[in-house]
Formats: structure tokens, sequence, C-alpha cells
């Protein structure tokens, strides 16, 4: 079943990434083709069709007028598996480093933080099947087509996947507001880490915590007790990273 691509930076990185069918690109007949012009050179490059066709029909395509000129006709998401990112982190010669969600919801904060994963070198992104958004346009969107480069699994227990990593000598860090848990220099993050963020207002699960080897806070001096999912969690990414020298 194909979707709908929309927005200059989500289809450049799509046709990019090749991670998932490409059968047609829409653009916007005398649309500003200096900004067009590097994913025309793209779609050129994965040879395929290219169609010009007035504004209104790209609304009528995408059921949005937010396209920016431009609409990529592709295939669904293709998912990885846990092992595909181990993998990777193997290839690289690099301490596997991987996002688990538990539970986050909104396809903002889903989107920011795997924006933020791609920025930071993660191998892999692991979310549960139920309760959570699949890898839809919206969230493409939202992460500025970084989804288009990133592994990311879907797993119906999530319980059994962080054993799974844990097994693969990988140290499993929640992140929660606990005044029990480490505070960012209290503890090294330069290892093999699966970094878990749980739901924005209920936290991580008792189940996913009790699996944690430990507790990772972000320290805050004002007023407001918490920062929302996408920021924290964007936060920490960014401290495992600088752990890692930002190799």
């Amino acid at each position: 079943m194909s979707e709908f691509l929309i927005r200059r930076n989500p289809v450049l990185e799509a046709l990019r990434g090749r991670r998932r069918p490409l059968y047609r690109l829409w653009v916007q007949k005398d649309g500003p083709s200096k900004l067009l012009r590097p994913i025309l050179q793209q779609a050129h490059q994965v040879n395929i069709e290219v169609r010009e066709v007035g504004k209104q029909k790209l609304g009528n395509l995408c059921q949005s007028g937010d396209h920016q000129g431009v609409v990529l006709e592709a295939g669904g998401y293709r998912y990885a598996e846990i092992s595909d990112m181990l993998a990777l982190a193997e290839s690289k010669n690099e301490q596997p480093f991987i996002l688990i969600f538990d539970l986050v919801q909104g396809t903002y904060n889903v989107g920011t933080l795997l924006r933020s994963a791609d920025v930071c070198g993660v191998h892999g992104v692991i979310m549960q099947t139920r309760r959570a958004p699949d890898i839809n346009p919206t969230i493409v969107q939202h992460s500025q087509g970084a989804t288009e480069h990133l592994h990311i699994a879907q797993v119906t227990n999530l319980s059994q996947a962080i054993g799974e990593l844990k097994g693969q000598d990988i140290w499993v860090a929640g992140l929660d507001i606990d005044e029990g848990g480490y505070s960012w220099g209290e503890i090294d993050l330069n290892r093999p880490l699966a970094l878990v963020v749980g739901h924005e207002g209920e936290g991580l699960r008792r189940r996913v915590r009790e699996q944690c080897d430990f507790i990772f806070r972000l320290p805050m001096k004002g007023h407001v007790d918490s920062l929302n999912a996408a920021v924290a969690g964007s936060v920490a990414l960014y401290a495992a990273w600088q752990a890692r020298q930002f190799a």
C-alpha cells in the first residue's frame, strides 16, 4: 500500500535512505526550482518517475496543503530487527547505542526523539507494537526524515527485548526524575548502552524500571519539575554521546 511523504527534507532523506520502495515523485509545476533541485537530482539517481502537477493536485494526493511543493509516493516503512542494530554497531567498531521507547506517545515526541537519535549516532530504536504509533508519514515529517536512516524495530514484548540486549552485555539505563537516580556526571555512560525513555505522564512502567541496570536523571534547577519526553530524551542522548567524546 502506498504512502505519501511530504515536505522537502523528509522526501529528500527518503530518497537518500532507500529504506522503502520508491514509486513516484510528484513536484509542483513552476515550484521553487532551486529548493527542489537536490530532490530532483536524487530522484534521478534512484531512477523513479517524476511528474509535474499543479499545487491543488499535490494537496489532493497527500490531503494536506503543507507539502512544500513535493510529494513522494512510496511503500510502507520497513522495520528492522535488533540484530540489525547490533550488526551496525559491530561494523562501525562502536559500542552498541540503542534508544528504547516505553510507551512514548505523540507523533511530535516520537519524531523529535528519532531525529535526535539519528544526530547522536544511535544504532537503533526499539518500540512496542501496542500503544505506540507506527512510523507513518506524520512521524517521518516530524523527524525531518531521520526515520529513513535509522534501524527501528517494533517488538511485541518490550521486557523480552530488554532481556535480549542485556544478554549481549548491554547496560540498560532508564531515564526518570527519581532523586535516587544517577545524575549527569555521576556515572560513566561510555559503555554498551540502551537508554529507555518512558511515557511523559506516567514515566517508566514498573516492570521495565525493574529491568534497568540503573536510573539516569537530568539535573533541574527551575520551578517546573520535569521536561517533556522529547526534550529530556534528546538531552540524555547527547549526554551519552558526549561520554563517547562525540565520536
